[in-house]
């Protein structure tokens, strides 16, 4: 004896689920969101779903397949498709609109994950977090020897990348290349940095300690632009700015002006710190002001 191979008339939703390869919840989504007709309930109360159910699924589940949104193909088909019964797909109203946005997501979605995967790529290379960076910065920091960058270093180069992009980054990737490969600036960049720290809630905004750190910061400042331009990483940075065109730009798509960024980034400096890295800029600046004008 063969067992029977007859069809049953209707199926539980368990059933059609598994049939079509989804989930019952997904299933009763379809049925709140208006994609697929409720069917009738049965004796025990449990939906029952028939042939033109399962074929409604299969072709939300290639749809879906598809990369088509819910919304889409209740736009695109449903309608259509509850008023011609099994007319041809093709028929549908506003399916070339939702192919367009389609393919338009679908183009965006494949950048995304070219740009993944050289991300990827720039991580096995490296070694490091330092892959994770734009290319633009990882390029220029790619033949330091491993450790030379510190953690901080790359804590630092990750904000200014999302404020100011990978050509700010890339452009204060210098400084880091100078700190790496000069000793004494290292230093020096370290007892500022602790003697910075050290300016707390409990030191006055007006206490000479700040003007005294302010005025050695601009020193060192001065001194780190100087060493740059030795080791020709200034000529480095023009050719940066030649090569960033807006293609490149749009990798890394921020969310926010600059301005509105560093609003929203978080800094536990005391009044008295806060005046000192004011001081220190403004001092930095009529410093480089004066020694361009002496030059020319």
């Amino acid at each position: 004896m063969y067992p029977s191979l007859t069809p049953p008339r209707q199926v539980k939703i368990g059933d059609a689920a598994a049939f079509a390869g989804i989930t019952p919840r997904a299933i009763r989504h379809y049925h709140e969101i208006g994609l697929l007709p409720e069917p009738e309930r049965g004796g025990d109360g449990r939906r029952r779903y028939g042939y033109d159910d399962m074929t409604r699924l299969l072709w939300i589940r290639k749809m879906a397949d598809a990369g088509i949104s819910l919304d889409d193909m209740r736009a695109a088909f449903g309608e259509a498709r509850d008023e011609a019964g099994d007319e041809a797909l093709d028929q549908a109203p506003d399916i070339e609109s939702v192919l367009s946005r389609l393919e338009k997501t679908l183009t965006a979605q494949e950048a995304a994950t070219k740009r993944r995967r050289a991300a990827v790529q720039r991580l096995q290379v490296v070694g490091s977090p330092l892959g994770l960076l734009s290319e633009l910065v990882t390029d220029r920091l790619s033949h330091l020897p491993p450790g030379a960058l510190r953690p901080s270093d790359l804590d630092a180069l990750l904000v200014t990348e999302r404020i100011f992009g990978p050509l700010g980054a890339a452009i204060q990737a210098g400084t880091f290349i100078v700190l790496a490969t000069h000793p004494d600036l290292r230093a020096e960049e370290d007892r500022l940095e602790a003697a910075e720290a050290a300016l707390d809630d409990g030191v006055e905004p007006d206490d000479p300690r700040v003007e005294e750190l302010a005025v050695q910061r601009c020193a060192h400042q001065m001194a780190l632009n100087q060493a740059i331009e030795a080791a020709g990483l200034d000529a480095a940075e023009e050719k940066i700015f030649e090569i960033y065109d807006a293609d490149l730009k749009g990798e890394e798509g921020t969310e926010m002006s600059a301005a509105t960024a560093i609003t929203k980034m978080p800094y536990d400096f005391s009044p008295a710190r806060m005046r000192c890295v004011e001081l220190a800029g403004r001092l930095f600046g009529e410093a480089l002001a004066d020694a361009h004008s002496a030059d020319s």
